[in-house]
C-alpha cells in the first residue's frame, strides 16, 4: 500500500507532497521549512529516500538542497537545469524506486519552463498518482512566461503538448497533484477545487479540450503581472539556497522602531486590517499574516531593504517568519509583540484610519463630498467592471506612484479588503487621508454605484 501527504503552503497558494509506502518516500518540490516534512515523515514512520523537484522554481525558495543533506536522500532534479550544486540529474523515463513495489518515473513536460518533470508514482509497474508540478493543473496549466520573454509562446506550445502527453499516458482515475494552482501567480488562471484526476481534466482542462492554437492565443491573452520577487527565486534556487534561521529576531522598542522608520526601512504590522486600521505606528505597513503575506510583501518591497515586524503575540510573528523564508525574507532586522500603545514613544498616540463598506461611499457620493476613489485590482480584475470616475494603480505599482493620486480624501478599494488595507496603510504613511473600503467588489452595484467597463461603457 502506498500514501500520499498533501503539505499545503496557503500563503504562497502552493503544495508539495510526501509519497511512500511502509518504510520509505519521497519529497515532491518540499518548502524551504523542511522541520514540518521531517515531522511529517517521522509521524509516517518512513525514512526520505528521495527529494525531487519538478524545476527550478520561480515563485519560491525550496527546502530540497537541505532536505536532501539533513536526510542523506537522493536529489532528483531536472537534468536540464542549470544548477550550481551536486544533484542527481533526470531525464525522461528515469525510475527510481521508492518502496517496495512503489517507484516514480520521470516525464519530461516542458512548458512552465524548459526543463520541466513530471513524476508518475507506480505500484507494480501502474501509475496511481502524477505529480505535475507547474505542468497539468486543475483546469488549467502553469504559466508559460516566468523563463524569457522570447520564450514564451514556444513555451505555451510546449505545455500544450505535454498536458496532452499526460493524459494519453496515464489512466483515467490516475490522480493529478500539481504544486501550483491553488492561488499561485505561477498558475496561468486560477482554478476551482482541490483535488482532480487525468479523467476529469480530460472533460474539462482547456488544454485537452481546445485545439492547439485556440489554446495557446487565450492562454497568452490571460497572463497576468508577474510578482517582482520572482526574479530572486530562480537564481537563489539555481546556485543552492542556505539554510534558514527561524529563531526569533532581536526584540525592538518604541526608540527603535521610530529609528528604524526615520531611516526609511519598513516596518510592517502582521495584524489583521481592522486592528490596524483602529491604531497603529504612523509610518508602519500592514500586511496581514493571514493573508498573502509572502506574495505581496515581497512583491512589494524594494529587495534587500531591512523589515521591522510587529506582531500581537510570539505566535503570529513565527508564523510570518515562516512565510518570509520562503520567499527570501530571511532575517527580520528586529520585531516586536504587543499592541501600538506599546509601539510608540512616550507622549505619542497611535495613528489610525477609518474602515468602510461600498454602501458608506455611495452615501458619501450622494452628500456631495468631495474625494477620490482608487482601484488597486490588477487590470485583468479591472476589465469585468470598475467604479466610475475612480483612479486605478494596481497595489503592486502604489508604492512607486503615490505621487499619481489625486489630492482629497482618498477612499481605497480592491476586490475583498485585504490589498485595500495594504493601499491604505501605504497612503496613510505618506500622509494621505484614507478611507479602507473593506467590502467585496460585488457590493459596489448593490450599492447602486455606477459601474463601468475600460472602454466607457456601463
Amino acid at each position: 500500500m502506498f500514501f500520499v501527504e498533501t503539505l499545503r503552503l496557503e500563503g504562497l497558494g502552493n503544495r508539495s507532497y510526501l509519497a511512500g509506502g511502509p518504510n520509505a518516500a519521497v519529497v515532491v518540490d518540499p518548502p524551504r521549512d523542511i522541520d514540518q516534512v521531517i515531522a511529517a515523515a517521522a509521524r509516517k514512520g518512513v525514512r526520505i529516500a528521495y527529494v525531487a523537484e519538478t524545476h527550478v522554481h520561480n515563485d519560491y525558495i525550496t527546502g530540497g538542497l537541505e532536505l536532501a543533506r539533513l536526510t542523506g536522500a537522493r536529489y532528483l532534479v531536472p537534468a536540464g537545469a542549470s544548477v550550481s550544486y551536486a544533484r542527481v540529474p533526470v531525464s525522461d523515463g528515469d525510475i527510481v524506486e521508492v518502496d517496495e513495489h512503489l517507484a516514480l518515473r520521470a516525464v519530461a513536460t516542458p512548458g512552465h519552463t524548459p526543463h520541466h518533470t513530471s513524476y508518475v508514482l507506480e505500484e507494480d509497474g501502474r501509475g496511481v498518482a502524477v505529480f505535475t508540478g507547474g505542468s497539468l493543473l486543475i483546469g488549467t496549466v502553469g504559466r508559460p512566461d516566468l523563463v524569457e520573454p522570447r520564450l514564451t509562446e514556444q513555451l505555451a506550445r510546449a505545455q500544450y503538448e505535454s498536458a496532452h502527453r499526460l493524459a494519453d499516458e496515464l489512466d483515467d482515475e490516475v490522480a493529478v497533484l500539481p504544486t501550483h494552482g491553488f492561488g499561485s501567480f505561477c498558475a496561468s488562471s486560477q482554478a476551482q477545487g482541490e483535488t482532480t484526476t487525468i479523467g476529469l481534466e480530460r472533460k474539462s482542462n482547456e488544454a485537452l479540450t481546445k485545439n492547439m492554437d485556440a489554446f495557446v492565443a487565450e492562454l497568452l491573452a490571460g497572463l497576468d503581472d508577474i510578482p517582482a520577487y520572482y526574479a530572486q527565486m530562480g537564481p537563489a534556487n539555481a546556485a543552492g539556497p542556505a539554510p534558514v534561521d527561524l529563531t526569533p529576531p532581536q526584540p525592538a522598542d518604541a526608540e527603535e522602531i521610530a529609528a528604524r522608520l526615520a531611516a526609511g526601512e519598513w516596518v510592517v504590522d502582521l495584524r489583521n486590517r481592522i486592528a490596524f486600521a483602529e491604531g497603529h505606528v504612523a509610518g508602519s505597513l500592514n500586511f496581514e499574516v493571514e493573508g498573502q503575506l509572502a506574495t505581496y510583501l515581497a512583491w512589494l518591497i524594494p529587495w534587500g531593504k531591512p523589515v521591522t515586524l510587529l506582531a500581537e503575540t510570539p505566535e503570529q510573528l513565527a508564523d510570518a517568519q515562516r512565510e518570509l523564508v520562503r520567499v527570501g525574507i530571511d532575517r527580520p532586522a528586529a520585531a516586536a509583540t504587543g499592541d501600538p500603545r506599546s509601539w510608540v514613544r512616550e507622549g505619542e498616540q497611535p495613528a489610525s484610519f477609518p474602515r468602510a463598506r461600498f454602501a458608506d461611499l455611495a452615501a458619501a457620493r450622494e452628500r456631495g463630498e468631495d474625494f477620490v476613489v482608487l482601484d488597486v485590482r490588477r487590470d485583468s480584475e479591472r476589465a469585468n467592471g470598475a467604479v466610475a470616475g475612480s483612479v486605478h494603480i494596481p497595489i503592486h505599482q502604489l508604492h512607486r506612484r503615490l505621487g499619481e493620486v489625486p489630492s482629497g480624501v482618498v477612499w481605497v478599494h480592491c476586490a475583498g479588503g485585504m490589498r485595500a488595507a495594504i493601499a491604505a496603510s501605504l497612503l496613510d504613511a505618506s500622509g494621505r487621508k484614507v478611507v479602507a473600503i473593506d467590502d467585496g467588489f460585488t457590493a459596489a452595484a448593490d450599492a447602486g454605484l455606477p459601474l463601468i467597463r475600460p472602454d466607457g461603457t456601463a
